[in-house]
């Protein structure tokens, strides 16, 4: 018979567990702490996937689509549309994700990667996607599918797995409510850099009171830690240790012991191409949001940073961090 692509079923379920098992455990074998499996694994992904395929009112559209050869599921693909974050001018809409929880059989017939690939953008066109997106962390097929198709990568995700004990840096202390201003004046720096490397990252007008606010409900959350660097009328620098997402993690793995770090900044990162002001205090930012995740029991450390932003990666990598994800785009 001849392969097909097609939108997933609930009638799909039990087969697309076997493979999503599969699938997380190919990550696993990358890092086992980062991608720990949880213990229910199965009992996760149908749950999701039950919801994604039968639920009203989700929160984000989402694309679920499978290869059949022979009546067998020999791989499938999932992607959504990725809501604009508020600080951003989402000039170009909201972009289609591909999720690394897609996943091909070994034995699939040639060409099932790039028949999947190619349903997935069809509907997030359909859908309005003007970006297209893809995220990879393990296997080579799907690696090689994303640069033959033209995805460029745009954002690493360096992570660190032995947060060590070193304890929290000298001159490093708790963010608060006096500090939201100097944190919102160097996040716009930040920002600054971030649209210099892709304008991609183009600022909402309204991206200042919007992260003010948002950095000020923040310091009611207990669930993360926001340090900074300097007194309150000379910020020098800042950054926030927070649990990790979904957004991030497909269902199958255990995220409790993961510590996501996105909104981090300090000065001697502000040229993207050179260390030219050092990176002592950028070093003790990233110690203090390691000593922060160690101390809530945490094992990793995964770290946002733009593909284009190579003082940034040079700096993560010389504190002990690899690339454990890729975002690509197409446009």
């Amino acid at each position: 018979m001849t392969q097909t692509i097609r939108p997933a079923t609930t009638g799909d379920i039990p087969r697309l567990v076997e493979l999503l098992v599969l699938d997380a455990q190919e990550r696993n074998a990358e890092d086992t702490i980062l991608w720990k499996v949880a213990d229910d694994a199965p009992a996760l992904i149908e749950k999701a996937l039950t919801f994604a395929l039968t639920a009203d009112g989700q929160p984000f559209q989402q694309f679920w689509h499978v290869a059949e050869d022979g009546g067998q599921i020999t791989g499938v693909i999932h992607a959504m549309l990725l809501p604009v974050p508020p600080i951003y001018a989402g000039q170009f809409g909201e972009p289609g994700l591909i999720l690394p929880d897609s996943f091909v059989l070994p034995g699939a017939p040639s060409g099932t990667v790039e028949g999947l690939l190619a349903a997935a953008e069809e509907a997030l066109h359909q859908a309005g996607a003007r970006i297209k997106l893809s995220s990879y962390v393990a296997g080579e097929v799907w690696r090689t599918a994303f640069e033959a198709s033209g995805y460029e990568p745009l954002t690493l995700y360096l992570s660190r797995s032995d947060l060590g004990d070193q304890g929290m840096p000298a001159g490093v202390r708790p963010a608060t409510e006096e500090d939201v201003p100097g944190i919102v004046a160097r996040s716009a720096e930040n920002r600054q850099v971030l649209f210099d490397i892709d304008p991609f990252w183009k600022s909402h007008p309204e991206a200042d009171p919007r992260f003010s606010a948002w950095m000020t409900r923040s310091l009611s959350l207990r669930d993360r830690d926001m340090m900074v660097l300097g007194p309150s009328e000379d910020l020098q620098g800042y950054i926030i240790a927070q649990p990790a997402s979904r957004l991030h993690f497909p269902p199958a793995h255990d995220i409790t012991g993961t510590g996501v770090i996105d909104d981090y900044y300090h000065p001697e990162l502000a040229n993207p191409v050179a260390l030219d002001l050092g990176s002592e205090d950028s070093h003790a930012l990233l110690r203090a949001a390691e000593a922060a995740f160690a101390n809530r029991g945490m094992g990793a450390a995964f770290v946002v940073c733009p593909a284009g932003w190579k003082s940034k990666i040079e700096m993560l990598e010389s504190a002990g961090y690899e690339t454990a994800m890729v975002w690509s785009s197409k446009r």
